[in-house]
């Protein structure tokens, strides 16, 4: 269903037409200028959010910056251009065609509606409103036709589910995806910017013969890895894992598939990796599934384990796609399949994930100004 913010004009081209990924910037009808607004941007995601914006040229008149009330007057300066970081608060949105969000559930729920109420556009990268039925969970390449059914917000999807699906989604569209079992490597910046400096603090404290304190994980990260992201849930699945499971059910339209998660924390920087063992409906065959792999556009494949050449988190972070490499027949599966995938969790997984899909809805007509923009 479109809204009357998303109202069609011309003659405008399926989602799957108009997607187009490119590192730098995208194809935009002139005198298309929006307003658009960061809310959450001193956090790590809005960072980059700010830096995706100018380097990708979305076509904005006015870019607001939004935070809590004690960031409200600082100045953020990003290539060359600052900005006045204005307090998040309802009444704020009047002008702003579209806010991304990437604060937490709680400012999510808490303006949200108001937002919408405005007429303006939500992209949320938080999980309070992933799996409400009226709220499509969207990642450009794979479902970009439910961009059409929103009604006033788009959920983004968890960072390892997004990363994982750039691996395994051209796998089920070849093969239909039976069942997997999954296990992540997620990177210390998932958790935000205190636990980056909670890992570079305990390994200077190493090198100095220190001790090594930690607040924001409930172990030591440094050399370490934590099979524990979020709570645990009376199944013994922690709530991360079971995000995963329900968010790849509902983006690739399978309610019905078997997956278990295993989501383990690791002293990396940036970029999560995901091992992955899926069963498919259909006999795999290793030539296709690379070639299956290799044409998808969100994924590169680096494949050549005879020269040691694989995905590391170092080589894909800051980078548009997800590489997916370990491709090997599954020995414990029929029709099986086993990878390893690794991606950038602040891009991929949450800022330009959003960016993305705010592209496509400019380029096929479903997002439009509230009114003729000014440029500023």
């Amino acid at each position: 269903m479109l809204t009357s913010k998303t109202r069609r004009v011309g003659l405008i081209p399926s989602a799957s037409q108009a997607l187009v990924t490119r590192s730098q910037g995208f194809i935009m009808a002139k005198n298309s200028s929006f307003t658009v607004g960061i809310v959450g941007a001193t956090g790590a995601v809005g960072q980059e959010l700010l830096r995706l914006l100018l380097e990708r040229e979305f076509p904005m008149a006015t870019l607001r910056l939004f935070a809590s009330a004690r960031s409200a007057g600082k100045g953020i300066t990003c290539l060359g251009k600052t900005f006045t970081v204005e307090e998040a608060k309802p009444g704020v949105f009047a002008d702003v065609d579209v806010a991304f969000f990437a604060a937490g559930g709680s400012v999510t729920r808490a303006l949200a509606p108001d937002a919408v109420k405005a007429g303006c556009l939500v992209i949320d990268k938080s999980s309070a409103l992933r799996m409400e039925p009226h709220v499509p969970l969207v990642i450009p390449e794979i479902n970009p036709e439910a961009l059409r059914t929103h009604q006033g917000i788009i959920a983004n999807p968890n960072c390892s589910t997004a990363v994982m699906l750039m691996g395994l989604w051209p796998l089920h569209q070849k093969f239909g995806l039976k069942r997997a079992i999954i296990s992540t490597y997620q990177s210390v910046s998932g958790t935000g910017a205190e636990a980056v400096k909670e890992l570079e603090a305990q390994i200077q404290a190493y090198v100095a013969g220190e001790p090594m304190e930690h607040k924001v994980y409930l172990k030591q990260i440094a050399f370490n890895c934590i099979p524990h992201i979020d709570s645990f849930g009376a199944d013994g699945y922690t709530g991360e894992e079971t995000k995963m499971a329900q968010e790849t059910r509902k983006i690739t339209g399978l309610p019905n598939l078997k997956i278990s998660a295993t989501t383990v924390r690791v002293p990396v920087v940036r970029a999560h990796s995901v091992s992955v063992s899926a069963e498919f409906e259909r006999p795999v065959n290793l030539a296709e599934a690379r070639a299956a792999v290799a044409a998808f556009s969100g994924a590169e494949l680096v494949d050549d384990p005879a020269n040691k050449v694989y995905p590391t988190p170092l080589d894909f972070a800051q980078k548009v796609k997800c590489g997916v490499g370990r491709l090997r027949v599954d020995t414990a599966f029929d029709n099986g399949l086993s990878f390893w995938v690794t991606g950038d969790n602040l891009w991929r997984g949450a800022a330009l994930n959003a960016l993305m899909n705010a592209e496509l809805m400019v380029r096929t007509g479903w997002l439009q100004p509230k009114a003729p923009a000014v440029m500023t």
